[in-house]
């Protein structure tokens, strides 16, 4: 099997993987880059001259690679919402415990007289 084969091989178990939604976030991210690691290591092992059948597998790489893109992307924008959701929880319940925590003074009466 070439190297080009098994690339593809190891983008459609990525595909599959980050499309799975059931996978807990921990164990998903974990096989993800377990599984680029390896098309690194694949990819590092491609040279040319490629076969017809190779170049045919590169064409749809092509478009497979489109889709990890797209798929990588939003799990990043739900760990975003995740870790912005995780801040405005701590801060109100920063507020909660202490409510007069940050209570801005508007102005102040400085007497200069003695």
């Amino acid at each position: 099997m070439s190297s080009v084969q098994r690339f593809y091989d190891l983008t459609l178990e990525l595909i599959k993987t980050l499309e799975h939604t059931k996978l807990d976030r921990d164990a998903k991210m974990n096989a993800v880059e377990i599984l680029l690691e390896k098309r690194q290591q694949e990819m590092t092992g491609m040279a040319p001259p490629y076969s017809d059948a190779e170049k045919d597998l590169g064409a749809r790489l092509i478009s497979l690679n489109a889709k990890v893109t797209q798929l990588m992307t939003r799990e990043k924008l739900f760990i975003q919402k995740d870790i912005k959701d995780l801040s405005v929880k701590k801060e109100s319940t920063g507020k909660y415990a202490n409510p007069y925590q940050s209570m801005a003074t508007d102005g102040m009466f400085y007497d200069k007289r003695k």
